[in-house]
């Protein structure tokens, strides 16, 4: 008999601003995910030594984030030593995958209680400081997709060229970002899933940092392209060049965590599950136009749950650029006000590894605040691949 793997609890830190001057920019990255595995456990009353793994998500896995640092993390909150980690690199879904690996190590009977989640200083530790200017493709992807692959930057141009969305879509996009945001911060919507930081200095960040409530598509407009050049210009002249600092995710500072476990397990410690996992898919696209594997994926979690996309009421679409969600509702056909109600990385930050299980995390909470039940989330993820899990609120 499969064992069902429930979320008992998701918490985030707030969203850094990933400049040197940002609220998180003084904490090591280590630190920052102790502080809230400590909270994990603490708030429930858990001994740390019933943990059977600590799965965290972690893209740049180099300078401070290079020695498994979510065993480095769950040392320094106190925990055990017995208790184990590993660190899960999916690009920017390693922590929703992390989340993906927790739960069904619990369905297939390997753990009872596993803590997944993500973290990502990109004030520290810098996007792409792994590669170190190194080729990272090697002879036959490059033979297979000469003249070659792009970045993720040209790769939502391609997107918003294919989809046929202009600039000022783009730019209304990314400005509701902001404005849903800000909404739900004033309303008090993100306090359940946020634990403040104490800081170095011992001030205490509290809120996101990342949004900006006076945004407007007509502010955004006036920003300049990111991507472009004249050989790229020379070699896709089919693009519009839309995309800008504006209309994508922020660099940004965070950790997230959620505490998995055994509904048998939950039971017996007397802990009230927030949902329950429907159905999980992991598949890849063209790793050319890269952010398109989410539409696929998510089509193949809905058809594993014998659901269509009529039944959810909440999606998570991550917003790594804004022709993401805007191609996915195009293919999804989904209702416009179910998608990202709350904002997303591009008000809210994409600390890479942490982004999953931060999306995950205000998914959760949006379920039980609006008495709705059932959300999916799925993530664009480097390389052309994409996660998508359902979940359902209990």
């Amino acid at each position: 008999m499969t064992e069902a793997a429930v979320i008992v609890d998701a918490l985030r830190t707030p969203m850094g601003r990933g400049k040197p001057d940002g609220g998180l920019a003084g904490l090591h990255p280590v630190d920052l995910l102790a502080a809230l595995l400590k909270e994990t456990v603490q708030r429930h009353d858990i001994d740390p030594g019933l943990v059977d793994d600590v799965m965290i998500g972690c893209v740049s896995q180099s300078g401070e984030q290079s020695a498994t640092p979510g065993r480095m993390a769950l040392l320094a909150a106190g925990f055990p030593e017995h208790v184990p980690s590993t660190t899960i690199d999916r690009k920017c879904g390693s922590s929703q995958q992390a989340v993906h690996f927790a739960a069904q190590s619990i369905m297939a009977g390997a753990n009872q209680l596993v803590i997944a989640g993500g973290v990502e200083s990109m004030s520290r530790v810098p996007m792409g400081s792994a590669r170190m200017g190194q080729d990272p493709f090697g002879q036959g992807v490059q033979q297979r997709y000469a003249p070659g692959l792009v970045s993720q930057g040209v790769a939502a141009e391609l997107v918003t060229s294919r989809y046929q969305l202009d600039r000022e879509t783009l730019d209304q996009y990314a400005a509701q970002s902001h404005q849903r945001a800000a909404a739900h911060r004033e309303a008090g919507a993100f306090r359940d899933e946020i634990v403040p930081v104490t800081l170095p200095d011992g001030s205490v960040l509290s809120e996101d940092e990342t949004i900006r409530p006076a945004t407007t598509a007509e502010r955004l407009s006036e920003l300049r392209p990111s991507f472009q050049d004249d050989a790229l210009k020379q070699r896709f002249p089919e693009i519009n060049w839309s995309i800008t600092a504006g209309n994508a995710s922020q660099i940004t500072d965070g950790a997230s965590t959620l505490l998995i476990m055994s509904e048998t397990l939950a039971n017996k410690l007397g802990l009230k599950p927030l949902a329950r996992f429907v159905s999980f898919d992991v598949c890849g696209d063209s790793p050319l136009t890269m952010l398109t594997a989410p539409i696929p994926s998510s089509k193949r979690a809905l058809q594993k749950a014998g659901m269509n996309v009529d039944q959810i009421d909440h999606f998570e679409v991550n917003e790594a650029f804004a022709p993401v969600p805007l191609a996915w509702r195009k293919e999804l056909g989904a209702d416009p006000q179910r998608l990202n109600p709350r904002g997303g990385a591009i008000a809210l930050g994409h600390p890479l590894g942490a982004s999953g299980a931060r999306l995950m995390t205000t998914l959760v909470h949006a379920l039980g605040q609006n008495g709705q039940r059932y959300g999916l989330q799925t993530m664009c993820e480097a390389g052309g691949m994409a996660n998508t899990t359902i979940i359902e609120r209990l």
